[in-house]
């Protein structure tokens, strides 16, 4: 298993953590796992309380798995958490989503930038929409509830609004990475297909918080 991302309450405050705890760590083997028929690694969610590991020892660095593939072992990095609101892509009536698609055109000629740009966030996240490429797949839990997106690892950091004004090629636009090469790397390096990524979904109904994941490349 290798750390992929770890969240302490303090630092988001949107978001909801079981009692006695305040420390979020997901992890997952970094190998594809067909079992779940996602292909994709299977993410492991610990919920933990910080007081209770403040005693013990801290690794130097971060053990190298033996058996791993590339795309799915994350370089070292830190987060900046920003709280925003954002709009669903996918998840809309049809005939809404038909005029927003109208006024994203619009909006791109006459600006640079469209609704999916502004409105909606592609990048790793908690809370929020998942930023479907692919049509909706949301879970039901075994109780019957559908479950709630809980956090996006996504496939890629330099695309959408969030990009660093530095890392851009010219004002406004979310799409075109600067040529300098010490800005070509996603901050956490994994590929993970295109431009989706890993959603986790939780139930809250259930005392247990069960979780699933949907891979979207």
């Amino acid at each position: 298993m290798v750390p992929v991302l770890q969240l302490i309450a303090r630092d988001v405050p949107a978001l909801v953590f079981p009692a006695g705890t305040d420390l979020l760590q997901v992890l997952w083997c970094p190998l594809i796992h067909s079992e779940h028929d996602q292909h994709s690694p299977v993410p492991v969610l610990r919920w933990r309380s910080a007081a209770d590991l403040a005693d013990r020892p801290l690794l130097d660095e971060v053990p190298r798995p033996y058996e791993f593939d590339d795309e799915y072992v994350p370089r070292p990095c830190g987060i900046h958490p920003t709280e925003t609101v954002e709009y669903p892509n996918w998840d809309m009536p049809a005939e809404l989503s038909e005029r927003v698609g109208k006024w994203s055109e619009e909006m791109e000629e006459s600006c640079g930038i469209s609704y999916y740009d502004a409105f909606t966030t592609r990048q790793s996240k908690i809370g929020g929409y998942p930023g479907w490429t692919q049509p909706p797949n949301w879970p039901h839990c075994a109780c019957g509830s559908r479950m709630e997106h809980l956090l996006t690892i996504s496939a890629s950091e330099s695309c959408g609004r969030w990009l660093p004004v530095e890392e851009r090629t010219r004002p406004g636009c979310g799409w075109e990475i600067s040529d300098n090469p010490e800005l070509q790397h996603d901050s956490h390096d994994m590929d993970m297909g295109d431009c989706g990524g890993i959603y986790v979904f939780v139930c809250r109904t259930c005392p247990t918080w069960p979780t699933v994941h949907r891979y979207d490349s």
